[in-house]
């Protein structure tokens, strides 16, 4: 079987040896000494200030958004994974969709100004399979409208934008570490912000609102990441080099097999370093996607449908008209992307997809 992905496990061995300091000093979590190596060798790897490593990335965005003290309306995106829609009415928020760019499948900047009303209080965008939003335009319109910016950049460890990590953007900044992502921890997720004091007030509520041992300053929920999620991110990190070079390896067999078919693959925007973290295409019509996600599946190749449908489909919000993103979330597929996929497999599959 070929599944869109498969999660990389570095020698087992390399975690064992890590694990044992966990077993050595019989702590294995509220921040024991494997998650703060972690967060800090992860700040040196990615260029970032403050990063708070997390249970998961859901957490994280929840956690974004009541530290934030956000309230009334958060401007969004429909495409992306439904917890970055969940999460902002989990918090009592209110999700307004902005339509994305047909290209780089981001939210389109150009349409958030006329989405804002005197309840918006932030914008909370994706930088989608890892390509990031128009941050300029983004950071440009929050200043004139005194908006809030969390960036869900669950898929975008490792990236950079004009020579910065992606995460150094936006108020707050998030990311995932589950274990189908490029970087994971079996689950986990981080915080990130350039800002102290918001650092602090988020590393406050993701440990129950704990201020030292005994004071609590407020309410707060548990989203600390384990010894264990820690260990597994210190056995994986020293094996990024040969996880993106077997991937871009693989991106780049993709692109030289599909030039010139009836797909489109993702637009990847100027200025940026990118993960190779997905392999989305998108199809000229619906019918046409289902029909290569049948022939793939006879033949034992399970892509899937990311992301669809649309977010503002969603049975709990209310429904709004996002044309862009209905069309491409019905179109759009992610093939098959991961160490250890086989050239051969490649070419079998974009040959299904090209008929």
């Amino acid at each position: 079987m070929i599944p869109v992905t498969k999660t990389f496990l570095p020698p087992q061995d390399d975690y064992q040896a890590i694990l044992e300091k966990a077993w050595n000093t019989g702590w294995l979590t509220n921040r024991g000494i494997l998650v703060k190596e972690l967060e800090t060798k992860l700040n040196v790897y990615l260029g970032t200030q403050h990063i708070l490593a997390t249970a998961n990335g859901t957490l994280s965005l929840q956690i974004a958004i009541k530290a934030l003290g956000l309230k009334g309306e958060v401007i969004t995106t429909p495409f992306s994974y439904v917890a970055t829609t969940s999460s902002i009415f989990w918090e009592g928020c209110i999700p307004v969709f902005v339509d994305i760019h047909p290209e780089y499948l981001t939210i389109d900047e150009s349409k958030i100004e006329d989405a804002i009303t005197d309840k918006t209080t932030a914008i909370l965008a994706t930088h989608v399979f890892g390509n990031p939003c128009h941050v300029e335009a983004i950071d440009k319109i929050a200043k004139k409208y005194n908006l809030k910016v969390i960036y869900d950049g669950a898929h975008a460890f490792g990236v950079t934008y004009k020579g910065q990590s992606i995460f150094n953007y936006g108020d707050v900044s998030t990311c995932s570490f589950h274990a189908t992502k490029l970087f994971h921890t079996g689950e986990g997720g981080a915080l990130f912000s350039q800002n102290t004091k918001l650092y602090e007030k988020l590393f406050d509520y993701h440990n129950f609102g704990h201020h030292g041992q005994e004071d609590i300053k407020g309410l707060g929920t548990n989203a600390k990441m384990s010894e264990l999620q820690a260990a597994m991110g210190l056995a994986l990190l020293p094996n990024m080099a040969k996880i993106l070079d077997t991937r871009i390896n693989c991106v780049e067999i993709y692109n030289n097999i599909l030039k010139g078919s009836n797909v489109k693959a993702l637009k990847i925007r100027e200025g940026t370093q990118w993960n190779y973290s997905y392999y989305p295409i998108v199809f000229e019509t619906e019918t046409q996607l289902l029909e290569s996600k049948k022939v793939l599946n006879e033949n034992n190749v399970f892509p899937r449908r990311y992301f669809y449908p649309s977010l503002n489909k969603l049975p709990y919000v209310t429904k709004q008209e996002v044309c862009v993103s209905e069309s491409i979330s019905k179109r759009i597929l992610c093939l098959p992307l991961y160490v250890g996929l086989k050239k051969a497999d490649i070419t079998a599959i974009c040959n299904i997809v090209r008929l």
